[in-house]
C-alpha cells in the first residue's frame, strides 16, 4: 500500500497551488472555528485538524504576542507537513 503524500509533497509536485494554500491559511486564521478544507488533486485536508495535530503550530497560535506573519507561518507549516485524506 502506498503512503499518502504530505501536502508539502503535493505542493512541490504542483498539485497544490500557492494561491489555494494562501487562501486556506487566510480563511482559517480569520475564524479558526469554521471548517476549512484544502483540496489538492484527489486529496482533501481539514486545515483545523492539521493545526490541532501539530503541537508547535498550536503553541504558536496560542501566543498572544505572535505576529500575523508568524501565525501564517505556523499554519503553513502544519498544513505542509500534514497527510490529507
Amino acid at each position: 500500500m502506498a503512503t499518502t503524500p504530505t501536502m508539502g509533497e503535493l505542493y512541490k509536485a504542483l498539485t497544490l497551488s500557492e494561491d489555494n494554500l494562501l487562501t486556506a491559511i487566510k480563511t482559517y486564521l480569520e475564524d479558526p472555528s469554521k471548517p476549512v478544507i484544502l483540496e489538492a488533486g484527489e486529496y482533501r485536508l481539514d486545515v483545523g485538524a492539521a493545526v490541532q495535530a501539530h503541537p508547535w503550530a498550536r503553541e504558536m497560535l496560542a501566543r498572544e504576542t505572535a505576529t500575523k506573519v508568524f501565525r501564517e507561518g505556523a499554519v503553513r507549516t502544519a498544513v505542509l507537513l500534514a497527510r490529507p485524506a
